[in-house]
């Protein structure tokens, strides 16, 4: 499109364009930038015919309406022209087909490949087999011996254009282009004696469905279409053809004996040539149009080289100026007697035209477009054929004036072979046939059948001989008829034995072969016959008459004029011109309209015509009864209009000759009889000549422009009005209506005095129609008959219009109103209507607006008008006409502004007072106003600059207006004010909202008056209505889009200003204004938020709206926001929090059988009465259910016994309770067996000016999902904020980042502090109980760093080894309505290096004990982990065990520098020796499950653990633990549950003593806890494992247990989080479901090298101890690597129980390396030191964030 638009500009440009083409080039320029405005989505431009934009200012409102009609039809058209030229070819051809009468098909000859070896003609046309006739003419082709064009520059490119194609030729059941191919040379192909040059021989044909091209089916000028050459055979080579022939072609070679047409008609018919790659080559276009038409449109198809070949015939529609003299020669056939000859002739037929004089006309034949005409044609000759059939056409083409002394001569000629025989043939017959006929016709078309004469070339050679003589045997039988004697066939020149015959076709526009025609052009000479020659004339083809339109109507008016004493004639003549009149109304010969236009102004000059012709009309009309005469009249009417033109002209000739007084007032009488004749005639009952009536209703008005030309304006007016009211009311309403509009459209309506006579008819017939009580009112006549009127009234030179305007107004508008208020409105009627009202509205003045009020009798017939007038203008602004129609909506807003203006002084004039207020009223008014200054239309902000400065500059800031006129009528209601609160606070804040500074201040303050006013009457004097109305409305504003900061801040600057000027009002008012300006503050961030992606950030902006409608205590709005937050949870899949979300509604709500009152039920059950109980009951089973979908069982729990509490003991549905009960059960099954991944928790803080306020210098701690690690966190956290930096530091930001204008975020895993329920301490709680309580129902996170204190002392690093432990405490606890809270309070502790040492050994204590229970009671479970742990406390190796802490804080050193520590110190002793009994229970477990792999191990095992436990109960005592603690218990199902011991409970029940080695060991039996002692170690818990009840937790407990290891949820060490998730990975049981994709084995978060990191005797080169693989598990290589596992979020250094803490950290204090201590950091258990030095910490790795680095302090 933009293409098009610069090449048409660079045509415009350029200056070279005639006026015509400037003006078609404009409108295509337009239509183009309409079409593509529509598609952009800009508003439509009207345009006048000119393609100018219209001034609404100077046009019409009803034009307007059209010219916006009409441009929207016309790009609706544009685009569903390009849909179907896209989808639907063929609806596209129907389309085509239905519009275009005339088409041209464009063919390119691109190339002929044949080899003839001599030059060559191609004949090309157009052909209908069916039919078997040629459709155009030839397009001649020469071609030489070389394969080339003769014209070399044609070479691929000889185009032709076949023309004046009609719908009907196109869509015919078969189409071919037929090519004949003619060898122009010797008689044969052969060598030999010299032969004969120049013979025109068949050479073969090649032809082509062209159906589909044709039919539009096919359009793609660029494909090359093959067409195959079929050859045909010459007569002496037959016999060779037919032995090498393929077998493929039919046995019967086609010989040259049979002529071309016949040739091709059997390819067509059997589809097959065997053309051996030979053929032509040609491209195909169907252009819609004429030759004209096309030449303009598709210049570069069509230029001057193209060859213009045309139809056979006329087109469909002929116009005026096609002249066309052209006649079609097409010779037959003949016969011929061979003479003395033995073989028959090779006759050559010569055709040329000569004058009487026998001078033949130059260059008047053409074989073929494409070249100049030539004077002689030579036919194609077949050899020895008796009997040839040449079917060749050609065109004859002489002047006008020469045809009738022209003839055409056919020579007969033999030819010879021989150059040397064929020189001494001469021709042996003549023929000829006459072009114009003794009667003046010319030739008929069709077959002539010509006498051959015998050549005397004397007596052959003059003309004046044998034109004497008859040319066909027609004409011989003729003249026998006629003279009755007998044709002597040896007359002056003798008659051969031969025959021959021709056709001839004429497509003339000035030659007629019509002898009735004829007869009426020279009637003077046959007087006789004169009626019947009339009477013959209306059978004549039309085409025909209108080439002498101009002579036939001369004849036609010549014979009235010459005969007008008698009216013998006057019927016929009038007849025959009433057929002439119609003929012209054809579509066909529509464009001979202005031919007659031109005749009757400038040729006709009968001037008594007038006489005549109104007399048989009188006649007729006043006999319209009679039978015969019924049809003649309505012909008659049909030509009314061509009638009057010439009665009318005939009356000015007679009066510019004879002047006024010869006739008096015959000529007025007879107007005045003719319309009293069809008052007459209409006001007869209906079913009498109805046909009659609705002619005379259609066609009466198309003569009143004319008549008044001659005849008193007035009086037609009033003969016209006397007409219309002959009509019966209920009779041909639409037909009358339509009359009428025709009438208003006349000259005669736009004289002021015709005007007089005609509106009140106007109006009355409309406003009987648009009654009440009318019934079937036919409301588009009705529309289009008073947009008619408005329109014409509505022009500048139609004179004073005032009264007319006012008894529109009087008798219309309120019927307008009416209809327009009771019309559906999809209707397509409501937009004409609306235009209708609105160019009322705009045309009354002040004066009319006072009047009309005044026309109602009573007050209550005001209100009656204005109530249903504002209620119908607010349903129709902006909702009628299309949205894009910009230019009418605002004329019409326009209009309504002035008409709202002045009712509004009609209310303070009648309805303000005391008395006679009237509260709807004023409330409707108000409500129209701000709908008006609201609407969407006038809202010039959110257009562009252009647009919105042309609307100001053209109609003003109409909001402004309107605007204050709101403000002036809300203080002019005094008193009354109080009856607008608290109705009206939303509609002005809807005003206020507006974005337009000078309206704002100016309404603002209402709300101020509002105030005044609320409190001022109200008992309390309070505003307090005013201020829940305002809040309420305010929220829904600003959450549909408007608003904005300024606002906010006007808003509470107007407020306070005039609060603190009020007496009463200053502090309630400023209170107020503070309040609002909050809570625009939080609406606005929920809005601007509502649009971000992140459905974090609009969780954050809707809980910070819940709470301050919490604050105010406004539930209702305080609920929509709660489920907006609930339904933003479900989106992300949070059912915990969107259960804790709705649990916030449950608690508004009471136990109780209360009604809901409306705004505690969430939108959507309204519908349904609720009582408080019912919704409770509801709400609490929709969050169980969530709470179920999250994992929250125990919460669900909970909430189900509150329910089930109410159902025992209040509701008694003890049905509902049993369904609670099962789910309860389920739910503690679920907790016990479903595996349940623990979340991590993730401390978060935004630094910098650039985050919203919510978050903006804050810290919070976050949920993470399932399986959510750092990495992923981080990764998410970021891409919300592209822009933001990651900071490297946990440290908090020093000033110069939280004051900056960017983006910092801080991001780090913290963990959660354990709050254990009371009802759990001190005793053994299943781990799967207590899992939950670790990451659930807490608001305490830690975050530990190590760091050194003093100096290094290399004997002794653990004694400097402190660790910095930062508490952050949250607003609310987790689980909550947010998976985010604000940190409230940071608090930072440091832990000493004893204390650290004591938490670790407790931890690794607490590791160990858990580890062997589970061993012991699942057999299934690899023993692999356990093996590690006790290879790495047992036998330390270089790591130094725990011996690294006696050094460090055993010695008497440290006692003595310490002795604050010396509890502690106590402590760490009681729990090195606390591991002896538990290493002691794991020794005897791995002895039960080691293999013959692993027995070698064992047995190190066994050696190291008893020179430990020798070394440990020596120096520190044997420790004892209660039975209790360690039996394991059977559960009433029969399933073993593993008590899970905190390290402090295991501290304090376990007792100390110095039993002897053997003793020593966990001690086993059912006694309770405060029984008798334990049984010694031979009879420990694990030495009898046939009493156990051994590997009976379900599958599920295992994918637990599984699950828990997968994701840590064991607080221990970090080396045996390691071995743990190793041993997960390597073990899977059989019956595993698999793991979810993120915790694949293939994770580097969960592979890990196994015993890398332990003693040489664990490493995987060790033959003795290899790792058994799952049988479900596929062996796949270990990815990670001691780099990648420090890359992982969890760990710093691969950490067994006997490795030492790392070094200190070289960074500053608060630097993350890696975020290696983004746990608890808890070092492990020391041992004895190597004199190699540790390794020191791993290199941070490079993050996949932008980082910013912390600065040293």
């Amino acid at each position: 499109m933009a293409y098009s638009l610069i090449e048409y500009r660079s045509q415009i440009v350029s200056g070279t364009l005639p006026k015509d083409d400037l003006v078609e080039l404009k409108k295509k320029v337009t239509a183009k930038i309409d079409y593509g405005n529509r598609i952009l989505g800009l508003d439509l431009v009207v345009r006048d015919e000119a393609g100018n934009m219209l001034d609404p200012d100077r046009t019409s409102t009803v034009s307007l309406f059209r010219a916006h009609e009409t441009a929207s039809r016309s790009v609706d058209d544009r685009i569903q022209e390009e849909k179907t030229r896209l989808q639907n070819l063929e609806m596209r051809r129907q389309t085509l087909f239905s519009t275009v009468h005339t088409y041209s098909l464009l063919m390119n000859l691109k190339n002929f490949v044949c080899n003839i070896g001599e030059d060559a003609e191609l004949l090309m046309s157009l052909y209908d087999p069916d039919q078997s006739e040629f459709i155009s003419e030839n397009f001649l082709v020469r071609w030489d011996s070389m394969g080339m064009p003769k014209e070399i520059e044609k070479l691929n490119n000889l185009p032709a254009l076949f023309t004046d194609l009609s719908s009907t030729d196109l869509m015919r059941q078969r189409l071919f282009l037929v090519c004949q191919i003619i060898r122009v040379g010797s008689m044969e192909l052969k060598e030999g004696k010299k032969q004969t040059g120049g013979l025109r021989r068949p050479f073969g044909v090649a032809v082509m469905d062209i159906t589909d091209i044709a039919h539009g089916k096919i359009d793609d000028e660029d494909k090359q279409h093959f067409i195959p050459f079929q050859q045909i055979a010459m007569e002496t080579y037959i016999r060779q053809r037919q032995l090498i022939m393929s077998p493929r072609i039919p046995s019967r070679v086609i010989g040259e004996n049979e002529p071309l047409t016949a040739v091709f008609n059997k390819v067509i018919a059997t589809r097959e040539v065997n053309h051996k790659g030979q053929g032509l080559f040609v491209t195909m276009k169907l252009l819609p149009g004429d030759l004209t038409q096309v030449r303009k449109d598709y210049p570069h198809f069509v230029d001057r080289s193209t060859a213009i070949v045309r139809k056979m015939g006329f087109p469909e529609i002929i116009l005026p100026g096609n002249v066309r003299n052209d006649i079609y020669v097409t010779l037959l056939q003949g016969e011929f007697d061979r003479g003395k000859k033995k073989t028959p002739k090779n006759v050559e037929v010569i055709l040329s035209v000569h004058d009487d004089e026998g001078n033949p006309m130059e260059k008047a034949i053409f074989p073929g477009a494409g070249y100049d005409g030539i004077t002689e044609y030579k036919s194609v000759i077949y050899y020895q054929v008796k009997q040839p059939c040449w079917n060749e056409t050609v065109k004859v083409t002489i002047p006008i004036e020469d045809v009738c002394r022209c003839h055409l001569r056919v020579m007969f000629r033999h030819r010879s072979s021989q150059d040397s025989r064929d020189k001494s043939e001469k021709p042996f017959g003549m023929a000829f046939v006459r072009l114009m006929r003794g009667d003046g016709t010319t030739l008929r078309d069709g077959r002539h059948d010509l006498i051959v004469y015998k050549v005397d070339v004397k007596k052959t050679e003059d003309a004046k001989v044998y034109l004497t003589l008859p040319a066909t045997w027609a004409e011989v039988e003729e003249k026998e008829k006629q003279t009755g004697k007998q044709f002597h066939h040896s007359g002056v020149i003798p008659v051969t034995k031969d025959s021959f015959q021709l056709a001839t076709l004429t497509c003339s526009t000035k030659l007629t072969q019509n002898v009735d025609l004829l007869g009426l052009l020279n009637w003077r000479s046959n007087t006789e016959d004169l009626d019947q020659i009339l009477q013959r004339l209306m059978e004549v083809e039309g085409s025909e008459i209108v080439k002498f339109l101009q002579d036939t109507l001369d004849a036609l008016f010549n014979i009235m004029m010459e005969t007008s004493e008698k009216d013998t004639f006057d019927t016929p003549v009038f007849n025959a011109l009433v057929f002439i009149i119609t003929l012209i109304g054809d579509i066909k010969f529509q464009h001979f309209n202005p031919v007659l236009e031109t005749y009757i102004n400038k040729h006709f000059s009968a001037t008594l015509a007038y006489v005549k012709l109104t007399g048989v009309l009188n006649y007729y009309v006043g006999h319209a009864e009679e039978p015969g005469l019924t049809e003649r009249l309505y012909a008659a009417l049909k030509a009314l209009k061509y009638l009057f033109r010439f009665i009318v002209q005939s009356r000015v000739l007679y009066l510019r000759f004879y002047g006024n007084s010869e006739d008096g007032d015959a000529f007025f009488n007879s107007i005045r009889t003719l319309f009293l004749s069809f008052n007459s005639l209409m006001d007869r009952p209906l079913d009498e000549g109805v046909k009659i009536k609705g002619a005379i209703l259609k066609y009466l008005p198309s003569i009143i422009n004319d008549i008044q030309t001659v005849f008193d304006p007035v009086e037609l007016s009033v003969l016209l009005a006397k007409f219309i009211e002959s009509i019966p009311d209920s009779q041909l309403v639409r037909q009358k209506l339509g009359c009428m509009c025709k009438m208003v459209e006349s000259d005669l309506f736009r004289q002021p005095e015709c005007r007089d006579v005609l509106l009140p008819l106007v109006t009355d017939q409309l406003s009987g129609q648009l009654d009440d009580h009318s019934t079937k009112p036919d409301y588009e006549a009705c529309v289009q008959l008073l947009s008619t009127v408005l329109d014409n009234l509505d022009r500048k030179d139609v004179g004073p219009t005032r009264g007319h305007v006012q008894l529109i107004m009087e008798r219309l508008l309120r019927r307008v109103n009416r209809t327009v208020i009771s019309m559906d409105r999809s209707s397509p009627l409501i937009g004409h209507y609306l235009a209708c009202m609105t160019a009322i509205l705009k045309q009354m003045d002040d004066m009319h607006y006072s009047h009309y009020i005044s026309t109602f009798k009573t007050r209550q017939d005001i209100i009656d008008f204005l109530m249903e007038t504002f209620i119908m203008f607010k349903d129709l602004m902006g909702n009628v006409f299309p949205a894009d129609w910009m230019v009418m909506n605002l004329v019409q807003m326009g209009v309504f502004l002035r008409a709202i203006n002045q009712y509004s002084d009609v209310l303070n004039k009648f309805f303000l007072d005391q008395a006679h207020f009237e509260l709807q009223l004023w409330n409707n008014y108000f409500h129209l106003t701000v709908a008006f200054l609201t609407h969407k239309t006038l809202q010039l902000e959110s257009f562009s600059q252009e647009k919105r400065n042309k609307i100001l500059n053209k109609y003003g800031d109409m909001r402004k207006t309107i605007g204050f006129k709101i403000r002036d009528m809300w203080y002019n209601l005094g008193p009354h004010k109080m009856k607008f609160i608290p109705a009206m606070v939303g509609p002005i804040l809807e005003v206020t909202l507006v974005p337009e500074p000078e309206l704002r201040k100016a309404t603002i303050p209402i709300f101020f008056d509002m105030m005044q006013c609320e409190h001022n009457f109200s008992p309390g004097h309070t505003f307090e209505t005013f201020e829940n109305e305002l809040i309420t409305k305010l929220d829904q504003e600003v959450e549909g889009g408007r608003g904005d900061e300024q606002y906010k801040v006007l808003l509470e600057k107007t407020l306070l200003e005039h609060c603190r000027r009020h007496r009463y009002l200053s502090q309630s008012g400023e209170e107020l204004a503070l309040l609002l300006s909050s809570l625009l503050e939080n609406l606005l961030a929920y809005r601007t938020i509502t649009h971000d992606e992140s459905p974090e950030h609009r969780m954050s902006c809707t809980v910070n709206v819940l709470n301050f409608y919490k604050e105010k205590k406004r539930e209702d709005i305080y609920i929509r926001y709660l489920y907006k937050l609930r339904d933003l949870h479900l989106d992300c899949e949070n059912y915990t929090e969107a259960a804790y979300t709705l649990l916030l509604h449950a608690e508004l709500l009471e136990w109780s059988d209360k009604p809901c009152a409306a705004h505690l039920i969430p939108r959507g059950d309204g519908e349904h009465v609720w009582t408080q109980q019912e919704l409770k009951e509801r709400l609490f089973q929709e969050i169980i259910c969530y709470l179920d979908k999250g994992k929250m069982w125990e919460k669900a729990i909970e909430m189900g016994k509150q329910l089930a509490k109410m159902h025992e003991s209040h509701m008694f549905d003890f049905m509902e309770l049993s369904q609670l009960l099962k789910k309860q059960a389920e739910f503690y099954e679920k907790i016990m067996h479903a595996m349940r991944p623990q979340p991590e928790y993730f401390a978060v803080g935004y630094y910098g000016l650039g985050f919203p306020s919510f978050l903006r210098n804050k810290m919070f701690i976050y949920r993470g999902k399932e399986y959510e690690w750092l990495e992923d966190f981080s990764l998410k956290l970021l891409s919300r904020f592209p822009n933001a930096v990651r900071m490297t530091s946990t440290a908090p930001p020093e000033g110069n980042i939280s004051n900056s204008p960017g983006q910092y975020i801080q991001c780090f895993t913290v963990k959660p502090v354990l709050t254990l329920p009371k009802q759990f301490k001190d005793k053994g709680v299943p781990e799967q109980i207590l899992n939950y309580y670790r990451t659930n129902e807490v608001d305490q996170f830690q975050y530990s760093r190590p760091f050194r204190k003093g100096e290094k002392d290399p004997d002794n690093e653990f004694a400097t080894m402190w660790i910095e432990r930062t508490t952050y405490i949250t607003a609310y606890r987790f689980p909550g309505i947010l998976k985010w809270f604000e940190v409230k309070s940071v608090s930072m502790e440091e832990i000493s290096p004893l204390k650290n040492a004591v938490e670790t050994m407790e931890k690794t204590n607490e590791k160990l004990s858990n580890l062997v229970q589970q061993q012991a009671c699942d057999r299934s479970l690899s023993v692999n982990p356990l093996s590690m742990m006790l290879n790495g406390i047992v036998d330390p190796a270089v790591m130094g065990g725990f011996s690294n802490y006696e050094k460090a804080f055993f010695t008497n050193a440290y006692i003595q520098a310490h002795p604050e520590d010396r509890e502690c110190i106590e402590e760490l002793k009681r729990l090195i020796a606390l591991q002896i009994p538990l290493l002691a229970d794991g020794i005897r477990v791995h002895e039960e499950k080691t293999t013959e792999q692993l027995k070698p191990l064992h047995n190190r095992l066994v050696t190291c653990f008893q020179d430990l436990r020798e070394k440990v109960e020596k120096q520190y005592g044997v420790i004892t633990l209660p039975c209790s603690l360690t039996e394991q218990k059977k559960s009433r199902v029969g399933s073993v549950v593993m008590p899970y011991i905190l390290p402090s409970t295991l501290r304090r029940m376990s007792t100390i003593s110095t039993v002897s080695n053997a003793s020593s060991g966990l001690s086993s039996g059912s006694a309770s806890s405060d029984g008798p002692s334990c049984l010694s170690s031979q009879d420990s818990l694990l030495s009898r494992p046939s009493d156990r009840r051994a590997s009976v937790l379900s599958r599920s407990d295992e994918d637990n247990r599984i699950a828990r290891k997968n994701r840590k949820e064991w607080s221990v060490s970090k080396s045996q989080n390691l071995l743990e998730r190793q041993s997960d990975g390597d073990e899977t049981p059989p019956e595993k479901q698999q793991r979810p994709k993120s915790l694949q084995l293939g994770d580097r978060r969960l592979t890990l090298s196994l015993f890398q990191g332990v003693s040489s005797q664990l490493s995987l080169s060790n033959p003795l101890s290899p790792l058994p693989a799952s049988p479900h598990t596929p062996q796949t290589p270990r990815s990670s690597s001691y780099s990648s596992l420090l890359a992982d979020n969890d760990v710093s250094t691969i950490d067994t129980p006997g490795t030492p803490p790392p070094m200190p950290p070289k960074k500053h204090p608060h630097e993350i390396d890696n975020s290696r201590f983004s746990t608890e950091f808890s070092p492990p258990l020391p041992m004895k030191i190597e004199s190699k030095p540790p390794p020191p910490p791993p290199k941070a790795r490079k993050s996949m964030f932008p980082s910013y680095e912390h600065p040293p302090q």
